[in-house]
Parts: structure tokens; sequence; C-alpha cells
């Protein structure tokens, strides 16, 4: 099960006051493990950068003056999206502007269907509790001290750790990674075989005993359990 996990810093909060895309961090996932590929490009938004959001993100006009402008990296990030689920904090933001983008740099749009929002799962998890990125760190115990400013890649790798925690917890995936790194496949019956589990011996309770005597006085003729 392949997952693209998506993040995105931008120049403002609206796509349609001209607000563009400036940076685009993905984490692909099998089985929400985590496999080393990954997507990351700043991009020249052909516009400033307010003040006031460089300071959420540390990114200036002048840092990127010699990026790519988002046409030019369009077909690769699409390629590496493939025909994968997008997981994402706050899908519509992001699908959003991709989709601005994408508009502005002929492409076909990303279909709303294919976008997994983090934050819809947390708020239907933990309802009335704070559903921030920072916040699910917090509440599940992720190492987060890198964060002092948002960035796209980081925070797709934190939201793969989150993702992976409200939809199930650690556990699943740290077997099956523990699997793949011995070169394992998970055990199995042979076939029309059942799988052999080890014995248990389950020892009575004195009550129990007291019970089974008592019946064996009232209710049975010679029982052989006392032959």
């Amino acid at each position: 099960m392949r997952e693209i996990v998506l993040d995105t810093e931008t120049t403002g909060l609206d796509p349609a006051a001209g607000h563009r895309v400036i940076e685009v961090g993905c984490i692909e996932t099998i089985h929400r493990i985590a496999t080393g590929a990954q997507f990351h490009r700043y991009v020249q938004p052909e516009r400033d950068i307010p003040e006031d959001v460089t300071t959420i993100h540390g990114i200036t006009a002048e840092m990127l003056a010699d990026k790519p402008v988002f046409a030019d990296i369009a077909d690769e990030l699409l390629e590496f999206f493939g025909d994968s689920p997008i997981v994402a904090h706050n899908a519509s933001f992001d699908l959003g502007f991709l989709n601005a983008e994408l508009e502005r740099a002929k492409r076909d749009p990303i279909a709303a269907d294919r976008a997994i929002d983090t934050v819809a799962i947390a708020r239907r998890k933990f309802p009335g509790a704070p559903a921030s990125l920072d916040a699910l760190c917090k509440r599940f115990d992720i190492d987060n001290s890198a964060r002092t400013l948002h960035g796209a890649l980081l925070d797709a790798e934190l939201l793969a750790e989150v993702y992976v925690e409200l939809v199930g917890g650690r556990q699943p995936a740290f077997a099956l990674a523990s699997s793949a790194a011995a070169g394992a496949a998970p055990a199995r019956p042979a076939p029309g075989k059942a799988a052999v589990r080890p014995s248990r011996r389950i020892e009575p309770t004195a009550a129990e005993i007291a019970a089974h005597e008592a019946f064996l006085d009232t209710s049975v003729k010679d029982p052989i359990w006392r032959q």
C-alpha cells in the first residue's frame, strides 16, 4: 500500500489572492513505513514573500531567486505522486495550492478523493483537542525539537509518524520493518495445515476444585475421578 505524505510552504493563505507555493516536501511510504524515497523542491514564486510569512518558515524571496518555477517541477512531482493516495495535514490547503499551480502549468488537477486529511482524522479521534502538528507530536511523544520553523520536508517526515499513530499505532509498522530488515517473510502455516500453537497448562482455582467436589458428592454415583 503506497501513500505519499505531503507538505507545502507558501507565500500566504489563499491561492485565489495570488499566493504561491514556495516549497514542496513529500515522503513515500509503503504500508505506512517510510521507504527513504523523497521529493523536495524549493520554488520561485514569481512574486514577493510578505515578512510576516517569512517569520513562519524562514524563506525569503532572495533565497528562491535561482530556484525553478512550479511549471518546471510539475511533471516530476506528478510522477512522484503516481496514483497513490496523498496524506496531508489540512489537505484542502495543500491541494488547493497545488491545484492552482497545476492549473497555471496547464496540468490536470489532483482529485480531492485522493486526499487523506490527518486534521480530520485527529478531530474525529480526539474531539475538542488541539489538532496542530505540534500538538499531535506532543500527544504521541514524537520528537519535533528540530521544528523551530515550518519546513515542508521536515513537516512531512513528522506527519508520516503522526499518521501511523492516528491510524493504529507504531507496533504493526515496527513488526513489518523488522521482518523486512531481516529479509524474512512473515511466518505462516503450510497450505492445508493449521498453525501450531504451544500448549498452555491452565490450573483450576481452589473455588473451582471445591465446586467440582461438591458436584461429585451430590450428583455422580461412584465417579471415576475418585477411583
